[in-house]
């Protein structure tokens, strides 16, 4: 009988165990983070600012070619302003990996873009394209926010020695 008693103890305890194992969520995470990705896209494409910044943290970084890093949303917002006001601004942009972490609150994706802008010197639109990858933590709140974003241009680099 002390033998019975041990057996459902031990089964009991491992039981425990086995319900207090974090549940592997990354399917979903992943693909909630697809669909973050997706909503950004979106917002861009309707022009509005204040729905494109909301995507990143308050503490973001966004690195693009040939200038410092924009740290901080305040600065990301104003960094982004000129580009949503050119009437030739179009950016599209489509992963080809997405992967969360094993704990769930960091992920990534990586892809390639291309963005169309007016050019300054010319005043004619230019479309550029290139790759980028962009760095996204889950919030308490379950929401995806971009903590880091960088971009590289597959265009030759502008030929600053004239």
């Amino acid at each position: 009988m002390l033998r019975y008693g041990i057996l459902v103890a031990s089964v009991l305890a491992l039981s425990g165990c086995v319900a207090s194992m974090p549940t592997d969520n990354r399917a979903a995470d992943t693909q909630a983070l697809k669909d973050t990705e997706l909503a950004q896209a979106k917002d861009i494409a309707s022009k509005d600012l204040e729905k494109w910044v909301q995507h990143y943290s308050e503490d973001a970084a966004v690195m693009v070619p040939n200038a410092p890093a924009i740290v901080g949303r305040d600065n990301i917002r104003a960094g982004l302003k000129p580009m949503i006001e050119d009437p030739n601004f179009a950016l599209t942009f489509s992963a080809t990996k997405a992967e969360v972490s094993r704990g769930g609150d960091l992920g990534y994706t990586r892809g390639t873009y291309t963005m169309t802008q007016t050019d300054p010197k010319t005043h004619h639109p230019f479309t550029e394209k290139g790759k980028y990858l962009t760095v996204f933590r889950k919030g308490g709140d379950g929401k995806w926010l971009i903590v880091e974003d960088m971009v590289s241009s597959d265009m030759p680099a502008p030929d600053e020695a004239h």
